[in-house]
């Protein structure tokens, strides 16, 4: 199944579980939508798009593209995964920040935990993970076993 991977990313976090995913998917590829130029969604079976959470939404990239190619994603396998220290956070952005129809053709979903480097922050971002995670310095939360849960459910 030849699998596209999407990721908008500010820190490094969702291209890190795209690559954790990419490596679960034989020949698959992986492009950011910040920077990448994007293929044309019509050469995959598989399409898998990630994002980070901030105060509850998606990066614009990832929300504007799932937006633009709503209709197309319908029609293929899709996989969505959110990245982001809260677990409930994550699981409300699916609703909020994806197409009503795209979510409802989606294959599976991934809160796939995230990542947290004080050294790519600033004061405002080192001050809301501090309160929301009650911890200060270099987190890692990715969940493998989610990842591993999302590629398994993608691939049935």
């Amino acid at each position: 199944m030849k699998t596209l991977i999407l990721y908008a990313t500010k820190h490094g976090g969702a291209a890190e579980v795209a690559r954790l995913i990419a490596a679960l998917f034989e020949g698959s590829v992986t492009f950011n939508l910040k920077n990448d130029d994007i293929p044309s969604l019509d050469e995959f079976e598989c399409i898998i798009i990630g994002s980070p959470v901030y105060a509850g939404s998606f990066l614009n990239e990832a929300k504007s593209y799932l937006s633009a190619n709503a209709e197309k994603l319908c029609k293929k396998k899709l996989g969505i995964f959110a990245c982001g220290m809260s677990k409930n956070e994550s699981n409300e952005a699916f609703k909020a920040n994806i197409p009503e129809n795209v979510l409802a053709a989606t294959t599976a979903v991934c809160a796939s935990g995230g990542i947290f480097n004080p050294e790519k922050a600033n004061f405002f971002e080192k001050l809301i993970i501090r309160i929301v995670t009650k911890q200060k310095g270099y987190i890692n939360n990715i969940s493998g076993e989610n990842i591993l849960e999302f590629a398994e459910a993608m691939k049935e």
